[in-house]
């Protein structure tokens, strides 16, 4: 009887692999270890053991594992079935949901060396100028690379020659794996026991009187050591006694000295005192009951908090009971940028339970936060994250608290999996019998259906904290503006005399302008050409502080140009306007303010997000210019101004969610002004005042435009009331991703019939080269979604059996959000 283990391996293949293993292996074994794997000709994988079997597969040989890699599971039971639930869902492979699912110090890499082999001779052999220069290397070092080969050659193609080294029996290729995480080991000293005693001491400091500097380290230590009994640093050590490591490393070399180490996590935060009282006022007190009581009869709840209303105080509160059990508590963010001032708010509660985890942490840092969770640490009770958090190996999870649920960053666009955090960690708390706390002053759509059709529970809290007024929303016609002769650059005086004012009264302002850049098109005058991106099917944008025009798609730029490229006249304008151009108008109308910006381009280090806001919260900035970031949360004491530049193109955006986005976004713009005493002001620009979303924005009316859209969308087919399935089928030939996306089109007809959209251009067909044509599925309420996606699935397979479409991808995303 054979042992076997089924493999899900970190590559985009829809099945599990099979490979065989010894009966002391088998013993070791167990789910969710990782296993080295031979896959394909050479290549070495990390793979997850998913299960283990006596029964060989039928159609291939089973190989064996190249070695185990762990001593315990690093992946625990309800993860392997979360990703299954993923892979199923949201049509993807297992691999890909393993993928997006462990830091990337996980997956091991092999790499090929080159070796000598012992009784090799290149002297006796007859090798050319290449074999011998690798040879002569190979010699002087024990290994190479393939990477190094090339760089000692100068060339690419070298595997022909390392194979007839290797037919003359002169080199050995081998894999070797490299494990990318390394802990962080912090050098510590102490000094050697036989020098405790007194009368050993004087001896020393006796014997050290001819060598100044490393007695002031003796003495140091002794300082150090007299104010706290931790683990002394040796650079600690260096700075007090003011000397350099090669002092006290000669001390080490005495012996005088002991020399060790430590792991410390690289994570580190700085706390204050912790105080854990927290004080609901009645409202919140009475939300906190009704969250509790609906707890009772769903696992799912949805709090409907008007902004400013002091959600976050419940949150902890529940956080606070969930600890208390000895539970650990998920706390979804839409933002990195949002995760600073909620770390210290959370911290000043719970102390040194709290950790984070978002792409923007290295691997090291990752991994390490993995470890904490899978280990049910103290330090690793509340996780707060982006929406990766989901996969972290919970042990007993109590809470996933969603905030900001609306927000369309919990949907992953590329790569695969698409998954959505907000309905995945519903399926999540389910494996954990855990509950769910989604929050939001301006719900999506479905959520809210799901609230008030008995699926979710449903608590409102209208009240903003400390009783402070909503602020007053005002609405600028920009037509009539510019007819009287009203504007300044892009200012109306409306709103260029409220910033005057609001900055006078020692108050700061924040404009909003969904665009980044300093104008997305440059137009000639004299014939109408715009430049445009050779890989897409976009114009430049203008960036004025570099002179540059890019594109935001591929990346491409160049250099502005003096003179048009067509027709050459220099009588060259720019159209619309980013946040680049509301900062430098600014800057000339308001010499005396100090203006940032916040948007993509300024916020790419790993702590640019974190930067910006500290400033703006020091009262360094003025005013902050900024794109939606601005919008998901942020909370600043002294923010008495929003001004919202140009409402009209989010409202003209060709897709049926573009209204209900609208209505959150310059609600969610609008709701970061007076959060404090003072009533806050909104002023909104648009060239269309009397539209249906403007005005509910302006009255706070969340309602009607839930109602009003909701009827569109039962109208129209378009969900909570359908499913919808979008694929994208792209190829770098124009033809052939028509022709293809024909076939699919009419494939899914045959079942589906006028269920079927498309397919159909996007807005941007082309982008880095490739032709894009996207067709969309919409599944009626009484239709097995299980069954269409199995007959999905045939369907995708036939194509992918068509030889001549080897070179066209398919894209399928489901609850394209």
């Amino acid at each position: 009887m054979g042992f076997y283990i089924d493999i899900i391996l970190p590559l985009p293949l829809e099945m599990q692999f099979t490979y065989e293993i010894s009966q002391d292996e088998a013993e070791v074994l167990t789910t969710g270890m990782r296993v080295a794997v031979p896959f394909g000709k050479s290549k070495i994988y990390t793979g997850i053991v998913a299960s283990s079997h006596n029964k060989a597969p039928e159609k291939y040989e089973a190989k064996e594992i190249e070695q185990i890699l762990d001593d315990s599971a690093i992946v625990t039971e309800n993860q392997l079935k979360f990703w299954n639930w993923i892979s199923s869902y949201y049509m993807c492979a297992e691999g890909e949901v393993l993928k997006a699912a462990l830091p990337g110090g996980f997956l091991l890499e092999s790499e090929s060396l080159i070796q000598l082999l012992p009784s090799g001779n290149g002297e006796d052999e007859n090798l050319d100028d290449q074999e011998y220069l690798i040879y002569e290397a190979l010699q002087r070092q024990s290994s190479l690379k393939i990477q190094e080969i090339m760089q000692l050659l100068d060339k690419k193609t070298v595997l022909p020659i390392i194979n007839r080294l290797v037919s003359k029996g002169i080199v050995v290729v081998n894999q070797e794996i490299f494990e990318q995480y390394k802990p962080k080991l912090i050098r510590y000293v102490k000094l050697n026991e036989k020098f405790l005693s007194e009368k050993e001491m004087h001896l020393l400091l006796d014997e050290l009187s001819k060598a100044p500097k490393q007695k002031a380290v003796i003495l140091s230590l002794f300082q150090l050591q007299a104010k706290s009994k931790k683990p002394l640093e040796l650079k600690a050590l260096a700075k007090t006694s003011e000397t350099s490591t090669a002092v006290i490393k000669s001390l080490i070399d005495k012996k005088v000295l002991i020399e060790f180490h430590l792991q410390k996590d690289r994570i580190q935060f700085d706390i204050d005192d912790v105080d854990q009282k927290m004080v609901l006022n009645e409202w919140q007190q009475t939300a906190f009951n009704e969250i509790t009581e609906a707890y009772k009869d769903t696992d799912v709840c949805l709090l409907h908090g008007i902004t400013s209303s002091g959600k976050t105080e419940i949150y902890i509160k529940l956080i606070e009971r969930v600890i208390k059990e000895g539970k650990q508590v998920l706390y979804l963010l839409p933002e990195i940028a949002l995760t600073a001032q909620l770390v210290s708010r959370l911290q000043s509660f719970f102390g040194e339970q709290v950790l984070v985890y978002h792409s923007k942490y290295s691997v090291n840092e990752r991994m390490e936060v993995y470890k904490h969770v899978l280990n049910d640490n103290v330090k690793a009770k509340i996780i707060l994250g982006a929406r990766s958090a989901i996969f972290l190996p919970f042990k007993n999870l109590g809470l996933i608290v969603v905030d900001e649920e609306h927000e369309t960053t919990f949907k992953q666009f590329d790569p695969a999996p698409r998954y959505n955090a907000r309905d995945a960690s519903v399926v999540l708390a389910k494996f954990h019998d855990a509950k769910v706390l989604l929050g939001s002053a301006t719900p999506s759509l479905e959520t809210y259906y799901n609230a008030t059709h008995n699926k979710y529970g449903l608590v409102s809290l209208n009240n903003r904290y400390g009783n402070v007024l909503p602020p007053e929303i005002e609405i600028v016609d920009l037509k009539e503006k510019y007819k009287k002769k009203k504007m300044t650059g892009h200012f109306s005086d409306r709103l260029l005399d409220e910033i005057k004012l609001t900055l006078e009264e020692g108050e700061q302002v924040i404009l909003f302008q969904n665009r980044r850049g300093y104008s997305p098109i440059l137009e000639c005058l004299t014939c109408g050409h715009s430049p445009q991106c050779p890989n897409c099917d976009v114009s430049l944008t203008y960036h004025n502080h570099s002179n540059q025009l890019r594109c935001h798609y591929c990346g491409y730029h160049m250099a502005m140009q003096k003179q048009c490229m067509a027709c050459e006249s220099v009588e060259l304008t720019t159209k619309g306007f980013g946040t680049e151009q509301i900062e430098t108008e600014l800057r000339s109308l308001l010499p005396e303010a100090k203006i940032g910006r916040m948007d993509l381009d300024t916020t790419r280090g790993k702590h640019g997000h974190q930067k910006i806001i500290s400033a703006f919260e020091q009262e360094s900035i003025d005013v902050l210019v900024g794109t939606q970031m601005l919008s998901k949360g942020l909370d600043f004491r002294k923010v008495r101004l929003v001004g919202i530049m140009n409402a009209d193109n989010l409202l003209n955006f060709p897709d049926f969610r573009a209204h209900e986005r609208s209505f959150q976004l310059m609600l969610q713009v609008a709701g970061r002004s007076g959060r404090t005493k003072n009533r806050g002001k909104v002023i909104v620009q648009t060239y269309n005042p009397h539209h249906q979303i403007v005005k509910q924005v302006s009255e706070n009316n969340y309602l009607e435009m839930y109602k009003e859209q909701l009827e569109e969308r039962y109208q129209y087919q378009y969900p909570p009331y359908y499913k919808l399935i979008k694929f994208t089928i792209k190829s770098r030939d124009y033809s052939k991703t028509n022709d293809a996306a024909d076939w699919i089109a009419k494939s899914l007809a045959n079942v589906f019939r006028e269920n079927v959209l498309g397919p159909e251009f996007p807005p941007v067909a082309r982008i880095r080269n490739e032709y894009y044509k996207n067709i969309l599925l919409k599944i009626p309420p009484n239709q097995s979604l299980g069954k269409t996606k199995k007959y999905i699935r045939k369907i995708l397979k036939s194509f992918k059996s068509v030889g001549i479409w080897r070179s066209v991808r398919i894209i399928s995303n489901v609850d394209p959000s």
